[in-house]
């Protein structure tokens, strides 16, 4: 008798874990005709076991386009902030752009910081509460069915509970950097009531975009003792040293079993051999968007040899037979532009690692100060490979504390993309 199947895997794989349903989720769906439900369900919401939703008459192409704004927002109205004296002349002892060079922003004059935060947060209630679920005589006014469903989600957004919030939504948007609506005039609001405005201040926030992550294969490998990470980088990438770049490697190096990839020709041998066990991967490198006549930009990014690397160079090499299940990695992608999906979703590279078997990617949504995104890096990473927190955990605690205790609300514009729940796990 000859075997052909193993559906015991010899006895070495192991049940996938089961999640813990999110406390809330909302489903943003695009309809015909312009329409755009908006839906609500989860353990959170007043009625238990309910789902709330509404049809809106709204246009996608136009959210989509502030969406983007938004993020052009968040450069233009924070990063690029220069300090400039009565005349209107660069301060004389300031430096150039410091919120892009500082880390620490706590020393910072008050008065220049706060109508920065002022703009942020009430661009990022624009967007959620005025543009997607604003009142007016085509969605019923505030009287109707979206009255009763914006009031209930604000109730339940503004609570004090963190909430781990799943967004699941066909239209790609900065959930963390979206904020609750202000309750008093502009100018009066402390800077500590305007992070708590955004929904990453207050919540622990997935997006899944309709792909997610860990359902492909039916098990689970087995935790390894040492766990297998992965450096991905651009080594021409501040060759002044002025970040901690290099103690993000050496993190990621020690006690575990680490390689080091700096060319696209890796990366692709690596992902068309297989098997790829890793439970890390991280990118540090640019990313931008590429363009090819009058289609959707597709994200790319690169590594120490230029060459590009995008969601189709991920789909070009498909896992060999039986190594699909060993793909498992948390995906770091600390790139400009890396966590912001391109409206073609197909060409969206965290979505191709994650239809891969990826089991989330951790990425910003602008363009990130290389100063910021390696500390960033070193805590997230730092905190990931103790397998004492999930991802969720991490990512909502970076962002508290950067806005907290530096009045830094960079921490803010990085995304989950799935991985929520998702943690280190060793074999005991």
């Amino acid at each position: 008798m000859r075997v052909v199947q193993d559906p015991s895997h010899g006895f070495t794989r192991l049940p996938r874990r089961a999640s813990t349903a999110p406390d809330l989720v909302v489903g943003v769906d695009l309809m015909y005709g312009d329409r755009v439900q908006v839906r609500m369900h989860g353990p959170a919401l007043p009625d238990l076991g309910s789902e709330h939703r509404v049809v809106l008459h709204r246009n996608p192409a136009e959210i989509q386009a502030v969406a983007t704004r938004l993020r052009h927002v968040w450069k233009r109205e924070f990063v690029d902030v220069q300090s400039v004296d009565a005349w209107g002349r660069p301060a004389p002892g300031r430096p150039e752009r410091p919120y892009a060079t500082l880390l620490d922003l706590s020393g910072e004059p008050e008065d220049e910081l706060r109508p920065c935060m002022e703009e942020l947060a009430a661009q990022g209630s624009y967007l959620l509460f005025d543009l997607l679920l604003g009142e007016g005589p085509r969605n019923g006014g505030a009287d109707g069915p979206l009255g009763t469903f914006r009031e209930i989600f604000i109730q339940v957004l503004s609570g004090d509970q963190p909430l781990r919030v799943r967004f699941d939504s066909e239209l790609f948007l900065p959930w963390p950097m979206l904020a609750l609506p202000g309750t008093a005039p502009t100018g009066t609001e402390s800077l500590d009531t305007l992070f708590r405005r955004f929904l990453g201040h207050r919540h622990q926030i997935e997006q899944t975009c309709g792909s997610y992550p860990g359902v492909q294969g039916r098990s689970a490998p087995r935790p390894p003792v040492i766990p297998a990470v992965s450096l991905n980088h651009d080594t021409t990438i501040d060759p002044q040293k002025r970040t901690r770049a290099g103690e993000v490697a050496a993190a990621l190096a020690k006690d575990t079993e680490f390689t080091e990839r700096t060319t696209r020709a890796e990366l692709l041998r690596a992902l068309a051999e297989g098997p790829l066990d890793e439970q890390l991967m991280y990118f540090w490198c640019h990313g931008k968007f590429r363009t090819e006549d009058d289609q959707t930009p597709c994200l790319v990014v690169r590594l120490t040899d230029g060459r590009e690397i995008d969601a189709y160079t991920v789909r070009g090499r498909p896992p060999v037979n039986g190594t699909a299940d060993l793909f498992r990695p948390l995906v770091m992608l600390n790139a400009c532009y890396a966590g912001l999906p391109s409206g073609a979703d197909l060409a969206y590279l965290g979505r191709a690692l994650i239809d891969r078997g990826a089991r989330g990617v951790i990425g910003p949504q602008i363009e990130m100060p290389q100063v910021f995104a390696a500390e960033y890096a070193l805590a997230f990473l730092t905190r990931y490979l103790e397998g004492r927190e999930t991802a969720g955990e991490i990512a909502h605690s970076l962002a508290r504390g950067f806005a907290d205790r530096y009045r830094n609300p960079l921490g803010l514009a990085y995304a989950l993309h799935g991985g929520m729940d998702e943690r280190l796990e060793r074999a005991s």
